[in-house]
């Protein structure tokens, strides 16, 4: 299953549930868990690997733009009514032209419809991980604490994100349902 779904420019991307087999993705997650691990103590890490991200209570989802990988993300089911955001990564050459907000936009929307109420992420607090967490404020994810089987650790940033009352809230500002 796929969605097209537009870009900050208007160009359009392809969001599709992903069986995490193609070299694009393998090689890009790769990339991904190369670039965190020198931010933190191995056990202060929590990027999921491939096989973690191939977990019965996964969803992974790859965005691409034509047939070029733009980035991927996944949710991870903690409760019926609670997930969690993991692997969120754009690709290099698609920094900062809306791939990150339009999957993080299609995660949500995808959270509510499964019927979760609360969705919730663990990122670093380093230097290296604000731009990540600016985008997760600009979507209402808000500091929390810990959850989940996570424990309070300095290198982490724990955020979580209401989805009914987002809901509630783009409704009573006339904005699109989550």
């Amino acid at each position: 299953m796929s969605r097209a779904a537009a870009d900050a420019e208007g160009a359009l991307l392809d969001i599709r549930i992903d069986n995490l087999e193609s070299p694009e993705v393998i090689a890009l997650l790769r990339e991904h868990l190369d670039s965190i691990a020198p931010t933190a103590p191995a056990q202060s890490r929590h990027a999921l690997d491939l096989s973690g991200l191939r977990g019965p209570d996964i969803t992974f989802w790859s965005i691409w733009d034509a047939q070029v990988l733009a980035g991927f993300g996944a949710l991870k089911r903690l409760t019926r009514s609670h997930a969690e955001l993991k692997s969120m990564r754009t690709a290099a050459s698609h920094l900062r032209q809306g791939v990150a907000s339009t999957l993080l936009q299609h995660m949500i929307q995808e959270a509510a419809a499964r019927g979760y109420s609360r969705l919730s992420l663990e990122t670093g607090s380093m230097v290296f991980f604000e731009p990540a967490r600016r985008l997760y404020s600009a979507f209402g994810f808000v500091p929390c604490p810990p959850f989940g089987h996570y424990a309070a650790d300095p290198h982490s940033v724990f955020m979580t994100l209401e989805i009914n009352a987002l809901a509630t809230e783009h409704a009573a500002m006339g904005l699109p349902d989550v």
